[in-house]
């Protein structure tokens, strides 16, 4: 989830006479202006470059882990990849997150979208495999992170102080979320410089390595194309040697270019990247939660906010959903957290244009300038691309993620009788539109 999402404060309906509302049929939005609600006033927000680091965080991380693309592919297409990439599938998924997140300024994000669109049983669903999805890629963070330190501390490799170092580092990371997002983005801003930095000055010391033509190696015979869509500096400024590009492969670059403070430099800038990427999941995470509870989709208790404005229960459920996953294989999890964020998009896409469809006059505080049209053409490249990811998955990930999906199909039923016989307690906010009834009202009673 976008942390543009996630961490903007909720308006309550009805404040001042200046309010700025956003209408929507009967639903009404209260305009992300000067009046904020009372009980979120002594929270701090989030400043704009902490957040354009958090999104950082929560879309990349930096080059760490590309290297294996080009070993599989060769450097053209590998270069090729990411040049196109953009195109197919970041502008437009940034574009609808643009409109849908400022039509929508809840913590629920893309369930609420979802929701709107396709009903609250959908809506659940999105929710819990982007959440699922999210905790399975937390959990790849603090193994990596160890992953780069085992070479200097070899007791880290495995045994009882693996764990405990794994154990320990999550506390450390989560309680930094608990803390609040001031922090939580801060610390990104100081770790994306760490992070970004060796690669800029790696850069520069292999301009006057640079040969173009090895760029344009490709052997189209002995490609793995699993690897296709996801190099520059080190294709160019080294000889080739597929075989070499596997994960850490830019430690050595840097140490062949610039030395081993530069290889060192790269190292740690990988170690402190995980870091990154897990506080800025875990924020996208927890807030999730916290706004699903806030719609009546979860119990009340997902709600509760720390003292710090944080969403308590969802930072500990987030955390306990890493500690149980990351003694996964690296490989089973990173699968399995691709196919279910593959579903997770393709109903994005669909609540995107049926909402431009079903009421394109409705207020869009930004709208990308497209009509009916253009929005359905703008989907179709990056759900082809879902599908070829979803086709490419292996046959124990396709029932392991089958598997998840249902557990989703079925929680729902589930909650709505648990809160039928009252042994859990729902309850939606007040400062929140129903956008169930606003939307659906007039096909479903017309008592408007």
């Amino acid at each position: 989830m976008s942390l543009t999402e996630t961490s903007l404060p909720i308006k309550q309906r009805n404040l001042t006479n200046q309010q700025t509302s956003v209408q929507m049929r009967n639903a009404e939005y209260v305009g992300l202006e000067d009046d904020a609600s009372p009980k979120y006033d002594n929270f701090k927000k989030v400043s704009i470059i902490p957040l354009v680091f958090l999104i950082f965080y929560e879309v990349s991380g930096g080059p760490f882990g590309v290297e294996d693309t080009v070993q599989a592919a060769g450097p053209l297409l590998a270069l090729l990849g990411f040049l196109l990439f953009p195109f197919i599938w970041s502008i437009p998924e940034a574009l609808i997150t643009a409109e849908m997140g400022t039509m929508f300024p809840e913590n629920g994000g893309y369930v609420v979208w979802v929701s709107s669109a396709l009903g609250p049983y959908w809506g659940f669903q999105q929710g819990w495999m982007k959440w699922l999805s999210g905790v399975i890629d937390n959990a790849l963070y603090p193994v990596l992170f160890l992953d780069y330190l085992k070479s200097a501390i070899p007791g880290l490799e495995g045994g009882l102080p693996r764990i405990i170092a794994v154990l320990a580092l999550t506390l450390a990371l989560t309680y930094m979320n608990y803390r609040g997002l001031t922090i939580v983005g801060w610390v990104a801003v100081l770790l994306g410089v760490f992070s970004i930095l060796p690669f800029v000055v790696m850069g520069l010391v292999a301009i006057p390595e640079l040969e173009p033509s090895r760029w344009f190696v490709i052997d189209l015979h002995n490609v793995n194309w699993g690897y296709f869509v996801p190099l520059l500096v080190g294709t160019g400024a080294i000889p080739l040697d597929r075989e070499m590009w596997v994960d850490g492969y830019f430690a050595d670059i840097a140490k062949i270019l610039g030395g081993i403070w530069l290889r060192s430099w790269i190292q740690g800038a990988s170690a402190l990247s995980n870091m990154g990427m897990f506080v800025a999941e875990m924020s996208s995470d927890s807030f999730q939660l916290l706004g699903m509870a806030e719609r009546g989709m979860l119990p009340d208790f997902f709600a509760k906010r720390s003292r710090y404005g944080t969403p308590l229960t969802g930072i500990l459920f987030s955390a306990s959903g890493v500690i149980l996953l990351s003694w996964l294989s690296f490989q089973e999890i990173v699968a399995a957290e691709n196919f279910l964020y593959c579903f997770g998009m393709i109903m994005e896409f669909i609540a995107f244009v049926k909402l431009r469809m079903r009421y394109p006059a409705a207020s869009r505080p930004y709208m990308i300038p497209v009509g009916t049209t253009g929005a359905i053409l703008m989907c179709i490249p990056p759900t082809l691309l879902i599908c070829v990811v979803l086709a490419l998955a292996s046959f124990k990930v396709m029932v392991i993620s089958l598997l998840a999906v249902m557990i989703g199909l079925v929680m729902q039923p589930c909650l709505l009788y648990a809160e039928k016989k009252r042994w859990l307690r729902f309850s939606m906010s007040s400062d929140l539109p129903d956008f169930h009834s606003a939307y659906h009202g007039d096909t479903e009673s017309g008592k408007q």
